[in-house]
Formats: structure tokens, C-alpha cells, sequence
């Protein structure tokens, strides 16, 4: 069988979501698949030709240990073991892949999402599960098995695919958007992420800001305050905690704004849309200082060249930038390029599929 996963962007909402605030993000059309078969030999064998590796799992139908973290080939298949699959034979297979490794597309998410896929339809009793429940055991699978700090965005974007306005707070709420977007232009900068870096930073410095804020003010939210509410905050926080507050939460609302925009049951705004993500962007650089230098120059070339709006894509601190390019993509790309990056053309696809 062969099963293929898209990566993603995040439109709206980046650095957002471990917050507990909604995210707007989109599928894209570079994904990874896995061509699998079941075999007499128990264990889980793939090879990954593109990045030069190969994986052998033995398997005597008991959970597996973790030889290292992030181990989402045999977390995978732990999580399934709860959800009462089974595995007496084996699997074997490949995996191919055109998202950028390493850059804030989600490849690792697209990577699991694929597996689970793939190990659902393979088990002992196959059982076709929901995209939505491919994402929330990806989820599992990822960040809550490990301890890690991400949030959902990865694996629902990745596994429903198209465009989706999540909410992880207070409890998970989806909604799949249909806007009649056009094509996008991903520009990598082939310049190694600091997300460790920038996490401790941005993430842990925001839910600092918002204990300390909280301990004067009880009712402050960000979820609720208004913009003109952080004012009452500059004397107490330092000039860059105050520029962080303040970038949060006109974060927050840019989000609401564009959730509109991409809602609207006429033809869609794609100025406007595309002035929302260059707002965004203004944010991301100077208030969560997440972009670079080479970023900054391949968004601007693209905007000279047509695009009408672009931001950095993911953690940040190198990675993918991305613009919004309905006319011309090619030149967009090619102004890209003359900058450094490595430019695609894309569009947003649909989620995780089994082709065949």
C-alpha cells in the first residue's frame, strides 16, 4: 500500500498555540509517503533512501523501549498497542519525501501522521481511522509521550489537510476553512533553526510575562484582554517584555481578523489576506525577534517581485519563509532564489491519503 502525508504552514497564529491561543494553518503540496506491505518476518523494517538511513524494529507484540527520544517510529506503534491494535506480522517499506527537512514545514509530523497510517491499515484487524484521529494519536506519539513542548497545529494540519482554524483551548475545536486561495511561494533559507533557543525565549518568557501579569492582575487573559489593556502593563514589564506582550496578543487579533477574511462567503480578499500575513511577519521580527536577516531579505524581494504578504514559517531563527503569490509564482521563486533561498511553488493540498 502506499499512504502520503502533506506538510504544512501556519498562516496565522505562529508561537501562538503552545499558548493555548487558535492557529490558522495550511496543508501544502510537498508531502512524504510511505510504500509499505506486510511480511511473514515480525518487526518493522524501512528504508529511507532520501536521507541515506534505514530503520529495523524487532517485535515480540509488546511495547517498545525508547533507545532515544523521539522515537516516533516505535512511539507509533506503542500508541496503537493502546488502542488495542496488534502486529504478529511483520512490515516492511519505504519512504520518499519532498518537504524540506528541518526548516518548519512539519516533516516529522507528516512522517508519523504517515506511519500511523500506514500501521492502521497493516495491523492484525485493520481499522480506517479518521484524519482527525490520526491526528490526535500523532499527537500522542510526538509531544505527549516524549514531554515535549509543541502543541497540535502539526499534526492536524498535516492530517486533515486544506486549510483549518484550530483551537486547543479549553477543549479541541476544529474547523475546516475553504477559501478559494491561490498559489504560495515556500522559500528556504537553508539556514539551521535555533528552536531550542528561540522556545526558551519566546514561549518561556510569554507564559513568565503572563504569571507575573496575572499575580497583579487577576483578570488579565490572553485570551480576553484588549490591546489597550497592555498599556496599563508598560511600567512593570521591561521594554522587551512589554514588546512580547503586545506582539502576542496583536497576534491574537490579526488571527481573528484573517479568520474572517478566509470565512467570508463571497470571493476572497487576497489583499487583504496578504496584508494580514505581512502584519504578522512585523510582529514575528521585532516583538518575538524570531526572523533573520536572510529571511527578511527574501520576503522583500518577493513583495518587490508581486507577492502580496509572507512571514516566517515555524520556530523560527532560520528555516521557511513563505509568500502569498496568486499572480506570477515563478518570478516570485525566482526572486527568492536570487537571495539564497530554495523557492517551491505550492498550493494548499488535501490531508493524509491512502493513494493505492
Amino acid at each position: 500500500m502506499i499512504v502520503s502525508t502533506p506538510g504544512r504552514i501556519c498562516l496565522f497564529g505562529e508561537h501562538q498555540d503552545y499558548l493555548g491561543l487558535p492557529v490558522i494553518a495550511a496543508a501544502i503540496s510537498r508531502r512524504i509517503q510511505i510504500e509499505a506491505t506486510q511480511t511473514l518476518k515480525t518487526g518493522f523494517r524501512l528504508n529511507l533512501p532520501d536521507i541515506g538511513q534505514s530503520i529495523d524494529i524487532s517485535f515480540d507484540g509488546t511495547p517498545l523501549p525508547y533507545p532515544q527520544i523521539r522515537d516516533y517510529f516505535r512511539s507509533a506503534v506503542n500508541v496503537l498497542l493502546r488502542e488495542g491494535f496488534t502486529f504478529s506480522q511483520g512490515i516492511e517499506g519505504e519512504v520518499h519525501g519532498n518537504i524540506p527537512i528541518n526548516s518548519g514545514t512539519s516533516s516529522s509530523s507528516a512522517l508519523l501522521v504517515t506511519w500511523l497510517n500506514v500501521l492502521t491499515q497493516l495491523a492484525d484487524t485493520p481499522r480506517q481511522l479518521s484524519q482527525e484521529k490520526l491526528a490526535e494519536l500523532a499527537y500522542i506519539a510526538e509531544v505527549l509521550e516524549f514531554g515535549e513542548p509543541g502543541g497540535m497545529m502539526d499534526h492536524y494540519s498535516t492530517a486533515v489537510g486544506h486549510v483549518i482554524y484550530l483551537e486547543s483551548q479549553p477543549k479541541i475545536h476544529l474547523e475546516k476553512l475553504n477559501p478559494a486561495l491561490g498559489t504560495f511561494v515556500l522559500g528556504d533559507s537553508q539556514e539551521p533553526k535555533d528552536t531550542i533557543g528561540i522556545l526558551k525565549r519566546v514561549k518561556f518568557g510569554m507564559l513568565d510575562i503572563v504569571a507575573r501579569l496575572k499575580a497583579i492582575s487577576p483578570t488579565f487573559s490572553l485570551f480576553d484582554s484588549e490591546i489597550t489593556e497592555v498599556a496599563e502593563f508598560k511600567d512593570i514589564l521591561s521594554k522587551d517584555d512589554y514588546i512580547l506582550l503586545k506582539g502576542n496578543i496583536e497576534n491574537r487579533d490579526i488571527l481573528r481578523d484573517a479568520l474572517t477574511v478566509l470565512r467570508s462567503p463571497a470571493s476572497l480578499d487576497h489583499v487583504r489576506f496578504g496584508q494580514l500575513l505581512t502584519n504578522h511577519q512585523t510582529n514575528l521580527r521585532e516583538a518575538q525577534r524570531i526572523s533573520t536577516p536572510k529571511i527578511d531579505r527574501m520576503l522583500d524581494a518577493a513583495l518587490n517581485t508581486g507577492a502580496l504578504g509572507g512571514k516566517i514559517n515555524g520556530s523560527g531563527g532560520g528555516g521557511c519563509m513563505f509568500v502569498y503569490a496568486p499572480n506570477e509564482p515563478e518570478k516570485v521563486a525566482e526572486a527568492i532564489e536570487r537571495e539564497g533561498g530554495k523557492a517551491y511553488v505550492i498550493t494548499a493540498d488535501a490531508g493524509t491519503t491512502i493513494e493505492s
